[in-house]
């Protein structure tokens, strides 16, 4: 029988990185459920990608997207985009508490999504530099906090400008990385190969 996969009430990506998971672990047929069209929109192209066929079920209001390794001798696999080879360690700056402009609810969910991500994955950030309102992350959000647990155990430095802290009155607040300041989080900067603002 099929592995079963419940992701109703995630939001992106965590639909995918679960059937990613499944994926990595061998799993020739497994089946994914999901309440939203976005997800089996991003799991059927997961599937594509993975010479995994896939079908969709609806049922009251949820999707149940079934993967099943394709058997095809002659099945060419897409070409996936080129990833850049690792050449060396990385900053990455927040100098706010959400992404992009707009909705500031949807910009603080996509903050999460970004951190969520970013902490699956194997190509971690050297240092992650929190600047004026971006450090309300490390001291009010829960959720990032836990994420940035995952970072730092995987070896990255989190620093915190201290003054920023004071300014927002949180400074007390603080639950991951060391309190920081100018001079340091530049020098972190100048010491990365690359330097990435989110």
């Amino acid at each position: 029988m099929p592995k079963f996969v419940d992701a109703k009430g995630q939001n992106c990506p965590i639909p995918v990185i679960m059937a990613k998971k499944e994926i990595d672990a061998g799993n020739q047929d497994f089946t994914v459920e999901v309440d939203n069209l976005t997800a089996v929109q991003n799991l059927q192209k997961l599937a594509e990608n993975q010479a995994y066929s896939s079908s969709v079920k609806e049922e009251n209001s949820t999707y149940k997207v079934d993967f099943a390794k394709t058997g095809n001798a002659g099945y060419e696999m897409p070409k996936e985009p080129v990833l850049r080879e690792k050449t060396g360690d990385w900053a990455l700056f927040i100098n706010k508490n959400r992404i992009g402009e707009g909705s500031e609810e949807l910009g603080a969910s996509l903050i999460k999504m970004f951190f969520y991500t970013l902490a699956q994955s194997e190509d971690i950030p050297k240092y992650i530099l929190f600047m004026n309102s971006g450090v309300k992350l490390p001291t009010q959000d829960e959720q990032v906090v836990e994420h940035l647990k995952v970072l730092q155990e995987k070896g990255s430095e989190i620093l915190v400008c201290g003054t920023c802290l004071n300014y927002y009155e949180i400074a007390d607040q603080l639950k991951i990385g060391a309190v920081s300041n100018m001079y340091d989080i530049t020098q972190r900067m100048q010491m990365a190969d690359k330097v990435i603002t989110v």
